[in-house]
């Protein structure tokens, strides 16, 4: 893991570089495209392996967990429709990467991850770039309640279903994104709350995320 915090021209001559093969690929939210332009994403990467950085590529980082994709983050980002001061439950802090982004697109973040040995690397990294969201290490597949209810629920791992205990703690007209499907591939839904008992349900794009383990997972 890079704990030294250099960002020179040729971090940031990749980086829109990144954010041009984004467009390309169809992302078209400019508040997406920026805070992809802005979060340096080398420093989750070992140096060794900055060259890898602005790839538009999942890669490893330890414990069977991976960074994901730069068009993965900024799709999921398009579709929870971030809004200044949204309060966010992020599900698989991970490396941390997806936490940046929603954080600069205004999220008050809360993020848990159940890796304990990912967990402790990131709760140093991130505030060393300056991002605070709440930490927690646990089982995310149940959500937090004691911090309920929220915005946007973002779930950055693969689920066999949508957690019902996930939906209940959505605000009305709130906004869960979710992959969904067995342990190879996913389709990517989005839930919205439409009031107290009622959801809208939409299927999306197929994707391949790591497992999401818990209580309400696999």
């Amino acid at each position: 893991m890079a704990y030294k915090f250099v960002d020179n021209y040729r971090e940031r001559g990749a980086r829109k570089k990144l954010v041009e093969l984004l467009k390309s690929r169809g992302i078209e939210d400019e508040n997406v495209l920026k805070a992809i332009g802005k979060v340096p994403r080398h420093f989750f990467f070992d140096e060794t392996f900055w060259n890898q950085a602005y790839k538009d590529i999942a890669f490893p980082i330890g414990d069977g967990q991976t960074i994901s994709q730069p068009y993965t983050v900024a799709y999921q980002s398009e579709l929870v429709h971030i809004k200044k001061g949204d309060k966010v439950l992020e599900i698989g802090t991970g490396s941390g990467y997806q936490t940046c982004i929603l954080m600069e697109l205004g999220a008050k973040v809360f993020t848990i991850e159940r890796q304990e040995n990912i967990f402790n690397r990131t709760i140093q990294v991130l505030p060393g770039m300056g991002y605070k969201p709440t930490f927690f290490c646990g089982d995310g597949s149940k959500g937090i309640a004691e911090h309920a209810p929220y915005d946007k629920i973002i779930v950055t791992a693969g689920a066999p279903l949508v957690p019902e205990i996930l939906l209940k703690q959505l605000k009305v007209g709130g906004i869960l994104v979710i992959p969904v499907g067995d342990e190879r591939t996913q389709k990517m839904v989005t839930v919205i709350r439409v009031s107290e008992n009622d959801y809208e349900k939409i299927v999306l794009d197929t994707f391949r995320f790591v497992p999401l383990v818990g209580d309400q997972a696999w």
